[in-house]
């Protein structure tokens, strides 16, 4: 035989029939009536707070069952992000440890480039030093030295453009070449002719000479006469070209000393 549990709604029905009868019948009941009425009462709240109490306790082990699943929630993405902290940190240190790669790279990098740029520079200064007693002739038309040869070149444009120079009997010309040695049929201007002289004063005569004149000629016609340095000596004062001609403009006397600096006066 199941013993079963007063609803809250009958518990409700007999309290409020009990207070009915308390209000109605007060004057009118008996001692053991008025007793049977307060042993409802006192029952019906009795069943009214253990259904109370069972009902919280059903909701606070709902409270309970949620706050379990929330607090497994929180460790569940706690330790999500715990692992992705850590494969944060580890890929951060893969990145420095890249970045200090690539720094050890750019330095090794930068270490060779300066390197190079020594080992260009004493090859340069070993070829200008090679040439130190060159002349370069530019525009003289080709096999115009034939019969009388390079030299002969020489001399007589030292005694068209330069006659107190082409008096000094010690200036002693070595050798006199067309360069490059083979000519190129497909290039219309001229080789340029290099001329080495004896002597690095005589040489530096007749350059000092050329540039006091600015114009020089041969029969007539325009050439030049330089310093032969190596091509990349060349190209360096070559980037000085425009700043040269705007300085040469306002008469500030720019001059290119070796082996690529920029001389003027203000």
């Amino acid at each position: 035989m199941t013993k079963r549990k007063n609803s809250p709604q009958k518990n409700l029905q007999e309290i409020t029939t009990a207070n009915e009868l308390i209000k109605n019948d007060l004057n009118n009941i008996t001692e053991s009536e008025f007793r049977i009425i307060v042993i409802k009462l006192i029952s019906g709240l009795e069943n009214s707070i253990k259904d109370s109490r069972e009902s919280l306790a059903t909701e606070i082990k709902g409270l309970r069952n949620s706050q379990e699943e929330l607090k497994n929630a929180i460790n569940e993405l706690q330790n999500k992000m715990e692992m992705n902290t850590a494969r944060i940190e580890e890929a951060e240190e893969r990145i420095g440890e890249l970045e200090d790669k690539i720094m050890e790279k750019e330095e090794a990098e930068k270490k060779r480039d300066k390197k190079i740029q020594e080992y260009e520079g004493k090859i340069r200064e070993l070829s200008d030093a090679l040439k130190r007693n060159n002349l370069c002739i530019i525009r003289i038309p080709e096999e115009e030295e034939r019969g009388k040869g390079a030299e002969g070149v020489l001399e007589e444009i030292i005694a068209e453009n330069f006659p107190d120079l082409g008096k000094e009997k010690d200036i002693e010309i070595q050798e006199a070449q067309r360069t490059p040695f083979r000519r190129n049929l497909n290039q219309s201007s001229a080789r340029h002719i290099i001329v080495k002289v004896a002597k690095y004063k005589d040489k530096e005569k007749i350059v000092k000479a050329a540039r006091d004149k600015c114009a020089l000629t041969y029969k007539g016609r325009p050439i030049r006469l330089v310093t032969d340095l190596s091509t990349e000596t060349w190209q360096a004062r070559k980037e000085w070209q425009e700043i040269f001609n705007a300085m040469n403009r306002k008469n500030m006397q720019p001059r290119i000393l070796y082996p690529a600096n920029l001389s003027f006066r203000i």
